[in-house]
């Protein structure tokens, strides 16, 4: 699903990310650890299109990024702390970003608000949500049009026990139907339970986890 060749990214003369080469298969959940500005964030944003590299390739789905595409198809992102329009409920920031592509109505949008635990007729403004409110209305706005590869950037914060386990359960359930997750985590827990195949980032430098059983 995901091809890094060669990637490097160079930031006012600042080495973020150095030689990355590595692929992430589909239909799996392929996990993500590192220390705070070991690059993590920063390679899922070259993933995304939303960072172009200095050196070197990404694909999705076979298609270049910046070069066949400027973004990946098909794909929910969360990266950093979601963003939404904060005087305005959690249903009408959905519905406002859903109507950008017409690809889902609101039956759907209110369906994935309930599924990650959001009441879908709540009238508060978003900005009177708590942390884990918010964590699970970008949850929602990254899956609810059905995409194939989800980009998920420390998905749990915020989220209380009976939430992180209910986000752990909702990420197992969507690798089941065949979906590709990328996910950082400081949780080694979370890594453990959900994932297939784990990597660490280190001062920009992505190396594959020895020892690490592949599910």
């Amino acid at each position: 699903m995901i091809k890094v060749e060669k990637l490097s990214l160079t930031i006012k003369e600042h080495e973020i990310l150095k030689n990355i080469n590595h692929h992430f298969d589909k239909g799996k959940i392929h996990g993500l650890i590192g220390r705070n500005g070991s690059g993590k964030t920063m390679l899922m944003k070259c993933i995304c299109g939303f960072v172009k590299p200095t050196e070197g390739t990404v694909r999705v789905d076979g298609k270049q990024i910046g070069k066949d595409c400027d973004f990946p198809e098909n794909v929910g992102i969360i990266i950093e702390t979601p963003g939404f329009i904060p005087y305005y409920s959690g249903y009408r920031n959905l519905k406002l970003l859903a109507d950008l592509n017409k690809k889902i109505d609101g039956d759907k949008i209110k369906e994935t608000m309930k599924q990650v635990g959001l009441d879908p007729n709540l009238k508060r403004h978003v900005k009177k949500y708590s942390l884990g409110m918010r964590q699970r209305l970008g949850l929602a706005q990254a899956i609810m049009e059905n995409p194939d590869l989800l980009i998920l950037d420390e998905p749990m914060n915020g989220l209380d026990k009976e939430g992180v386990a209910d986000m752990r359960k909702y990420l197992l359930d969507l690798k089941e139907q065949g979906k590709t997750i990328l996910i950082a985590s400081h949780s080694s827990e979370d890594i453990e339970i959900l994932c297939d195949t784990v990597c660490e980032m280190d001062k920009g430098v992505l190396s594959k986890i020895k020892g690490f059983a592949e599910k």
